[in-house]
């Protein structure tokens, strides 16, 4: 029988509060996003100050209700203690646990199939910034695609090492928004430690990906890439890139003598320039790049180690003037007025406290991904170790969504350069002796060598009997995964290989 009637129900939930949205998303938020965000809070919160100095001494304003200032990143150089972390505040200590329904999704998203490169493309999302409200935490991204992710997610599935992955994500940070690559190559093999060979090697590839012509140097090396893909790079052609100054004169004469043509072939090959892309990026969404600043500074220490510091210029200061709230409290008379000072109040001292777990978390996270990837910093990108979101938390005793968040579009400058946080971040594929994971990067490389000394050897190997050499050497790994890296290399079937074998 079909009828109304009224039910009571008990059960349990959990509020995101406004406030939880708020730290959850001034975690994610870069120093610039940040910037602005807290200039917005000034203007609304006449409560709210910038902490210009030390406090003056005279009641405005007491020292625990000030952000970090640069003593208190002094202090957090070495791992806070653990009472210290069980004294804060219940409130601010979980600040950042998971809102409803992100547990499982990060879960997913840091899991995936052993051996999964994740690309900096999918990081990038984590930290968009925006708006405060419970909507936006679930508000699709429908931003355009910026270049830089473009190609990272190619550099993600080129079937690199993990070194040399770390390598195209260099280069391709280097690249502007035209799609040229800016920096001396020759640096950036200093910096990460490698040859100049390696890093150039590393770029033949880069100069693959789409969009044709990407990463080059210079114009005619852009065009250059474009002709060749279209079959149309011959020694004419080659000779009119060498001398496009006499094309911008107009000096035709001088070209065909040049290039060796007659008026009529000139011509043609004007027109196949004209209809190539000068600026190969331009065709990408983002705004134009801006230069990076730092939250987190590492440096050699002295006594040995690294020395892991918050960049002072990046935290905001700022402080609650309690005296001028004792002032408008005492003066406001209606319900709504006195309404209003209480939310400032309240806002203000919970706004200081969140800026002040956010940099405390910032600098623990750092500690530890600087712990793991020590080898890298002092010799090189050959030896970053594979690591996952899922090992800092378990590290530090945080979810693997608050590691998340913190390093999305948050940077560390270190001896061998700027990298974003999730730079360090490589999957691994687990040892079948118990002992380190290897990178998956690396068992890919491996995987490629294998069958590029085929041709050596004379024999062809299966896909079975690449898992078995794997295994052989302490690599454990299905015959699926070998399959996809194979694919994702480009590398045809072990049938299709013996009859290209065979056809000499």
């Amino acid at each position: 029988m079909i009828g109304q009637r009224l039910e009571v129900r008990q059960g349990q939930g959990l509020v995101i509060t406004p406030q939880l949205q708020q730290a959850i998303k001034l975690l994610q938020l870069s120093n610039l996003e940040l910037e602005a965000f807290v200039e917005g809070e000034l203007e609304r919160n006449p409560l709210l100050q910038r902490d210009e100095g030390d406090p003056s001494g005279d009641g405005s304003a007491e020292p625990p209700e000030t952000a970090p200032s640069s003593d208190a990143a002094e202090l957090q150089f070495t791992e806070p203690s653990g009472e210290a972390e069980r004294a804060m505040d219940a409130r601010t200590e979980d600040l950042y646990d998971d809102a409803p329904g992100e547990r499982d999704a990060e879960r997913k998203r840091d899991a995936g199939e052993a051996g999964e490169q994740p690309g900096l493309s999918d990081w990038s999302r984590a930290g968009n910034g925006g708006g405060m409200d419970g909507e936006d935490m679930e508000r699709p991204d429908t931003r355009d695609v910026t270049l830089w992710e473009h190609l990272q997610a190619q550099a993600s599935s080129a079937g690199f090492s993990a070194a040399d992955h770390a390598i195209a994500l260099t280069l391709i940070d280097a690249t502007d928004e035209g799609g040229y690559l800016r920096g001396e190559l020759q640096e950036i093999a200093d910096r990460l430690g490698v040859d100049l060979e390696r890093i150039e090697a590393v770029l033949t590839v880069c100069h693959g990906f789409e969009p044709t012509g990407v990463m080059a140097r210079s114009a005619p090396e852009c065009l250059k890439l474009q002709l060749i893909e279209r079959n149309r790079f011959d020694p004419a052609m080659a000779a009119l890139l060498d001398n496009l100054e006499l094309l911008a004169r107009r000096d035709l004469p001088a070209l065909r003598k040049v290039c060796g043509v007659d008026a009529d072939d000139l011509t043609d090959m004007i027109t196949e320039l004209k209809a190539l892309t000068p600026r190969p990026g331009a065709g990408f969404g983002g705004e134009p790049a801006q230069t990076v600043v730092p939250d987190v500074h590492v440096r050699p220490d002295p006594a040995g180690g690294w020395r892991v510091e918050l960049n002072s210029e990046t935290l905001p200061r700022l402080l609650m003037d309690k005296r001028y709230h004792g002032v408008v409290a005492a003066g406001a008379r209606s319900e709504t007025e006195k309404a209003y000072v209480a939310e400032c109040a309240a806002q203000a001292s919970w706004l200081v406290k969140s800026l002040d777990q956010r940099a405390k978390t910032i600098l623990k996270v750092a500690s530890e991904i600087v712990r793991q990837q020590d080898a890298f910093l002092a010799f090189g990108v050959e030896f970053l170790r594979p690591l996952t979101l899922k090992t800092v938390a378990d590290a530090i005793e945080m979810h693997e969504s608050t590691v998340s968040r913190v390093t999305s579009n948050k940077y560390v400058a270190t001896p061998r350069g700027v990298f974003e946080l999730k730079f360090f971040f490589t999957a691994a594929i687990q040892s079948s002796d118990g002992g380190a994971s290897h990178s998956a990067e690396a068992v890919r490389h491996r995987i490629k060598a294998m069958i590029d000394n085929e041709a050596a050897d004379g024999d062809v190997l299966s896909d079975d009997r690449i898992v078995e050499i794997l295994n052989e050497t302490g690599i454990d790994i299905a015959r699926r995964t070998v399959a996809k890296y194979r694919e994702a290399l480009r590398i045809p079937s072990s049938v299709q290989r013996r009859r290209l074998l065979k056809a000499g």
